[in-house]
């Protein structure tokens, strides 16, 4: 980890530095009371940055982030990211014709090894799991075991959809809103994951010339992945198997989407990382070789497939727009960390190296 520039030399706009610190003022009582997966951050160290935050004008937002903290690069800084968003699919609470796909909650046999039975994950806690009639513990079931009705019977439905392709999208963007046939609506939020990597099938997709940029060829994007999946219905369902991660949700009652963090995230302030190396509430600036990609961002959610230093994934909020941004976004450049003064000296030190 290195110093990174001087936050005054970073061109902030006004209107993205208001926003961020709005999305910021909604993090601090989570930062200051959780712990730091990274080990970069106590909850201590954020408190007067916080103090400041809660007065601080949002007309002079720009000042508060070149002020009140000090920039980092983690690793060489070079990042990549991509887009999620919030989507809205066609759904009913209690099943029926046409609405044949469940969406389930958090099973109660999901659970965490018991220290000895497994070894610890990156993050020091136990993984999730299974016991088995044995009382060995196991891997949680995956998808195709899921799909294939594995939890059929135990009262786990909160819902059901039209579409298992945009099913699977939504567990990948993590929460959505299920639209029924009278126009109602249901939100619900990302419960729990079955304990599975995340496998990325475009990147499998692209490897097999399923899809890609020639002539005639389905395009990469979230739009041309789906549409490969809907035309070849039973190599699709395959295809979707072949990622074993599963998303359990909840019905979420009051404002948006919540992340990780455990705070509503607000379109295009929210940014997903990876935990273990970018504090969850600290501000990240990006420039890449996508303009709407640019600018300062508060991390406040993770993902499955956002794993590492400087992988990032952003969130544009709900609607078409958010939906054909999200879809298409992949964007490379750096990323620059920002840390309360006091930590970003600490982490920097010829100590720290």
């Amino acid at each position: 980890m290195a110093a990174g520039p001087v936050l005054a030399d970073l061109p902030l706009g006004k209107a993205d530095a208001a926003a961020t610190l709005a999305a910021f003022r909604d993090s601090c009582p989570r930062v200051l009371s959780r712990g730091d997966q990274s080990g970069l951050t106590k909850p201590a160290d954020w408190r007067p940055v916080c103090d400041a935050a809660t007065d601080w004008p949002s007309d002079d937002a720009v000042r508060f982030f070149t002020t009140q903290f000090e920039a980092v690069r983690v690793g060489d800084g070079s990042t990549f990211a991509t887009g999620y968003y919030e989507p809205e699919i066609a759904g009913v609470r209690s099943r029926q014709p046409g609405f044949d796909t469940p969406v389930y909650s958090l099973p109660p046999d999901l659970v965490r090894a018991r220290p000895g039975d497994a070894a610890p994950a990156p993050d020091g806690r136990m993984p999730p799991g299974r016991y088995d009639e044995s009382g060995h513990f196991v891997p949680y079931w995956d998808r195709a075991a899921i799909e294939g009705g594995v939890l059929t019977g135990r009262s786990l439905e909160i819902a059901w959809v039209a579409d298992p392709v945009e099913f699977f999208f939504l567990q990948v963007q993590g929460s959505g809103r299920l639209r029924a046939p009278d126009g109602s609506v249901m939100d619900i939020a990302y419960a729990g994951q079955n304990g599975l990597g995340y496998v990325n099938i475009g990147a499998i997709m692209k490897t097999q010339g399923l899809i890609g940029s020639g002539p005639g060829q389905y395009s990469g994007s979230m739009q041309g992945v789906m549409r490969y999946l809907r035309d070849h219905p039973r190599d699709g369902r395959e295809l979707m198997q072949q990622n074993p991660s599963w998303v359990f949700f909840r019905e979420l009652i009051g404002e948006g989407p919540v992340g990780a963090l455990g705070v509503t995230i607000r379109r295009q302030s929210a940014v997903a990382v990876d935990p273990l190396y970018v504090p969850l509430g600290a501000p990240v600036w990006l420039e890449t070789d996508r303009p709407e990609a640019n600018g300062l961002w508060i991390a406040q959610d993770t993902g499955g497939a956002i794993k590492g230093a400087n992988r990032l994934d952003i969130f544009w909020g709900a609607g078409a727009d958010a939906r054909k941004t999200a879809g298409g976004l992949s964007a490379t450049g750096t990323m620059v960390l920002l840390l309360p003064p006091a930590v970003r000296r600490t982490v920097t030190s010829p100590l720290a190296a």
